[in-house]
């Protein structure tokens, strides 16, 4: 079934949470294996969520749809959505409401610690910087990556033009990155993980951090399966990137596999963003 619209962050990324960044998986199955569920004027993405999900995951190249999307349509799209464009839907201006709350709700916890200057963070997924710059202002040493270059390439521009030295910006795929940081963040990434792949995915950024993992997903509860039931009887072509919910106690089970617990947590909803978000710490 697909899902139409700019972000569905809790159940679809352009509909809602996981384009920030595009630092993760994501495929495009073909339109004879579509559904399409009809959201408000403006949608201007869609994310499927088939019922073959490992056979089309493993027969399609995940990443390259994504870094493709990301490095055309996706990212001049979005791109506008994460800055002051006016150049934005009813839909749009919701998710960059939502998008903005979660990354409020990350600043102010590391505000309330007030330890995070001189401290290494990584950014995974950065998309055009709108958590990594922010840190950087705070004074941590920033080293963020896109699977998107146009994506970190603007986010490089953005924390040049404010005079930022403390932070680096490439081109990776999330399974690609490499370290040691004090702190991992992950925001609005793992939408485009399978279900199948998302406990591999957060045991690797487990694995780069040596205090802390911030990670958000698109919570899979029975609102949004409800979601996927209705939208079958919809039938319509295919678009973008697919996009996954999330159990949370498999992304819990996880982080504490990794040695890592649960110290505070988020929920953001907007009308077309849903956005849960977790702090683990190492053990």
């Amino acid at each position: 079934m697909k899902i139409s619209g700019c972000a569905f962050a809790a159940v679809a990324s352009s509909l809602a949470i996981a384009t920030r960044s595009a630092t993760a998986f994501s495929s495009q199955a073909p339109a004879s294996s579509s559904r399409l569920l009809v959201l408000p004027a403006g949608a201007s993405s869609s994310f499927d969520f088939g019922s073959s999900t490992t056979a089309l995951y493993s027969s399609i190249d995940d990443k390259t749809e994504v870094r493709e999307y990301f490095n055309n349509e996706g990212f001049s799209r979005w791109n506008k959505i994460y800055s002051d464009s006016d150049e934005v839907n009813t839909v749009q201006l919701d998710i960059r409401k939502g998008h903005d709350m979660t990354i409020q709700k990350i600043l102010n916890w590391i505000r309330d610690d007030g330890d995070i200057a001189g401290k290494t963070v990584c950014d995974c997924g950065c998309g055009v910087g709108s958590l990594a710059i922010p840190l950087a202002q705070m004074g941590a040493s920033i080293s963020a990556s896109d699977i998107s270059d146009a994506m970190a390439s603007e986010a490089a521009e953005r924390a040049k033009s404010m005079g930022i030295k403390n932070a680096k910006f490439y081109t990776s795929d999330l399974e690609s990155v490499k370290g040691r940081y004090n702190t991992v963040t992950c925001v609005d990434v793992a939408i485009h993980y399978p279900t199948e792949k998302m406990a591999e995915m957060v045991g690797h950024l487990c694995s780069l951090a040596d205090s802390r993992v911030i990670i958000s997903f698109a919570p899979k509860t029975w609102y949004y399966e409800l979601l996927k039931k209705v939208g079958e009887f919809f039938p319509g072509p295919s678009k973008t990137t697919r996009a996954y919910l999330h159990d949370e106690n498999v992304v819990r089970e996880a982080l504490e596999r990794a040695g890592f617990r649960v110290a505070r947590q988020e929920m953001t909803g907007t009308s077309f963003y849903f956005s849960r978000l977790l702090e683990a710490k190492r053990v």
